[in-house]
């Protein structure tokens, strides 16, 4: 395991797992969103979104958070794994809610001068709201990971579904202590 693509619904855990994996692993950790998301929440153009990842990719080991299509054949073209996150939607709302709670009140910066604001946490719009977000691609992200581990185009990939906190450890366990 050495170049990882960490894919699952937002406040799944992705981020937290995806980052203590890479230090076990001794490789860098991409978060795609601090890519993606350009000042203002603008998107980053599609053609430079997949130069950037591309470069990324070069690389001999990495670990990759995100669920980008736009870029998806780039990231597991060199993947060895993909690590599917895929805790039960209560759990992730839970998290989720949490986090975007402590994101709002702390005003703390995500990307490029990013913040979540808590007016979003009311609003039902999916592309303002990330709770509203998760709750309509929970299942949407079950079923394309799902499809792909059993797709023989992904058959080079090995797939390791997490579907719990304790699937999570042990994935950390098996990648050992920092090379």
């Amino acid at each position: 395991m050495r170049r990882v693509s960490v894919v699952g619904n937002s406040g799944s855990g992705k981020t937290t797992v995806g980052r203590a994996l890479a230090t076990a692993l001794g490789v860098p950790f991409v978060e795609l969103d601090s890519i993606f998301h350009q000042p203002g929440w603008q998107p980053l153009d599609t053609v430079e979104f997949r130069r950037r990842v591309s470069d990324v990719c070069t690389a001999d080991g990495w670990v990759v958070d995100g669920n980008y299509s736009a870029v998806r054949d780039l990231i597991w073209a060199r993947a060895d794994t993909v690590v599917w996150f895929d805790l039960p939607r209560r759990t992730v709302m839970r998290q989720l809610l949490f986090r975007t709670l402590r994101r709002g009140l702390t005003g703390a910066e995500l990307w490029n001068g990013n913040r979540e604001h808590l007016r979003n946490l009311l609003n039902t719009d999916p592309e303002e709201s990330i709770l509203r977000w998760a709750w309509a691609k929970h299942e949407t992200y079950g079923t394309r990971y799902r499809t792909a581990s059993a797709d023989p185009r992904w058959s080079a990939l090995t797939f390791v579904r997490v579907a719990s906190r304790a699937d999570a450890r042990r994935l950390l366990e098996r990648a050992g202590p920092s090379r």
